[in-house]
């Protein structure tokens, strides 16, 4: 590690307004509440990775959002809202925007952020070698330029009128350009951003600890003196540990786990809408998934309503086989798949499966519910002649053996700020992580033609169509939606649940004076 290491994110329009007011001249909150303390945070998949540009999962987006910004975040409305970009603004058909950058950013190591950290950021990121989760969800970016110390230029390859939220995904953090050109690596052990808290101890699987940075370019922000992150090895150990007192926070319960927790005295449970969702992946590249069929049968052989039930504890929708749910703008509302076992025999009899077939479906152990969905697929589609057996394993042999890479398994996925979003992650050709293998040109062609425009009606229509194509093709199946889940002790103050699950705001957070004296 080099020696300067070792110190070591609205439409076509951004609005002027609303950074003004995102300053942090406004942003201190109107209750009463004790400014410093500690708040011990409870979670059950550890954090593994440090380096921003490399996170795959919630916990890892929680500690990289308090110790980096990216130019933009993301509201509770999906609305992309100032981070290190105070305003932005496009041309008139969305293909040049303009950043412009706070001038009191500091990074932990010392270094003022210029714009010449963004741009050395966001073209690592874009760049296919760096391997970054959630790359092509920034946008058809083509170049990133400085034009002066605290102003980027993007461009687009085509109209993009969604850059400020793709560009709040939470991988698209800034670092200092100096430490990108010479110790990229170096990010894993030593983070260096301008977030508003800095690392003081990380154990994996154990605890992570962030002190308040005060250099943090909002004033007064954050409330907190420290944050402590401890992990659980399991969701339910983490339940007793709130119910015990040893931690005042859970950003994810369990439905399972939800109710015992919420009733008890001196804790507030938190039940927020969403788009996160469960489903079921198929290789449709191999036999028997390339068959339509196939899919067809297994999804009518799903009693989706039964499941919100048995799987969500009832906190959660019914899915119909796409991403998109009412929580987003674009959902195109149609009915729901009915329970249908002798279709789906005779299906499967059209297909070569006259006498049923066998299938092993995979589940990870985290979050539990996968697991119960994987239990209650198999017993649901047996009157349908499937043979399913279930195999669970831990997370990350799951992440390392299965994910992206097996046959037939159980995904799960939070809420994204768009469609084009979701749809860009999980089911064009060209995906993130393309799972399914589906590579359907048609839905390519509406999802890329949807991202182009700006005309919003057209829009509609565009990602009505592709949510159409999903529900007759059924590249996957989606049997359900799940409420965000979490519960906080009663003097926790100014925490705001996501419905995106991956967006988190501890800098707005603080401890009331009936806070315990630790």
């Amino acid at each position: 590690m080099s020696p300067s290491s070792s110190d070591r994110r609205q439409f076509l329009i951004g609005s002027t307004a609303l950074g003004l007011s995102a300053l942090g001249l406004s942003s201190m909150p109107a209750w009463s509440a004790t400014a410093g303390g500690s708040l011990r945070v409870g979670m059950n998949i550890t954090p593994n990775k440090l380096n921003p540009m490399l996170t795959r999962l919630n916990s890892e987006y929680m500690l990289s959002e308090m110790l980096y910004s990216g130019l933009t975040t993301l509201g509770t409305d999906m609305s992309p809202q100032p981070d290190l970009a105070t305003e932005w603004s496009s041309n008139e058909d969305a293909t040049q925007w303009r950043f412009t950058l706070r001038e009191n950013a500091v990074f932990s190591n010392g270094q003022a952020l210029t714009s010449a950290d963004v741009v050395a950021s966001l073209n690592k990121l874009l760049d296919p070698e760096t391997s970054a989760p959630g790359r092509r969800n920034l946008g058809p970016i083509a170049s990133v330029v400085a034009d002066g110390d605290f102003t980027v230029v993007i461009t687009t390859e085509t109209p993009f009128s969604d850059l400020p939220v793709g560009l709040t995904y939470p991988t698209a953090k800034i670092l200092p350009a100096s430490l990108i050109e010479s110790d990229f690596a170096g990010f894993d052990q030593v983070p260096v951003g301008t977030g508003p808290f800095r690392l003081v101890e990380f154990k994996p699987d154990q605890v992570a600890v962030v002190e308040k940075n005060p250099d943090y370019f909002i004033a007064g922000e954050p409330l907190l003196d420290s944050v402590e992150i401890r992990t659980f090895p399991d969701a339910s150990s983490a339940a007793a540990a709130m119910l015990a007192g040893e931690i005042d926070l859970l950003n994810e319960i369990q439905p399972t786990d939800f109710k015992r927790v919420a009733d008890s005295a001196g804790i507030e449970g938190l039940v927020t809408p969403s788009g996160r969702f469960l489903d079921i992946v198929m290789d449709t590249s191999k036999p028997p998934f390339n068959d339509v069929r196939v899919r067809e049968a297994l999804s009518l052989s799903l009693d989706r309503e039964a499941i919100v039930e048995l799987v969500a504890e009832g906190y959660g929708t019914a899915g119909n086989d796409t991403p998109v749910n009412s929580a987003y703008r674009y959902h195109d509302e149609a009915p729901l798949k009915a329970f249908d076992p002798e279709r789906a025999k005779a299906l499967l009899a059209e297909a070569g499966y006259p006498d049923g077939i066998e299938l092993e479906l995979v589940a990870s152990v985290k979050p539990g519910y996968r697991s119960s969905l994987a239990v209650v697929v198999r017993e649901m589609a047996r009157a349908s002649g499937f043979d399913i057996s279930v195999k669970t394993m831990d997370h990350p042999s799951y992440l390392d053996q299965v994910w992206k890479k097996g046959h037939f398994y159980v995904g799960f996925y939070n809420m994204q700020p768009t469609e084009g979003t979701i749809f860009n992650l999980l089911f064009t050709s060209d995906a993130s992580w393309n799972e399914t293998r589906w590579n359907n040109e048609e839905f390519d062609a509406l999802i890329d033609e949807a991202d182009r425009t700006t005309d919003t009606d057209k829009r509609s229509e565009l990602y009505a169509e592709a949510q159409r194509l999903m529900r007759k093709d059924v590249p996957a199946i989606v049997p359900c939606f799940f409420d965000v889940l979490g519960a906080r002790a009663e003097y926790v103050e100014g925490y705001v649940q996501h419905p995106r699950g991956a967006n988190y705001g501890f800098h707005k957070v603080s401890l009331s004076d009936s806070a315990p004296k630790r």
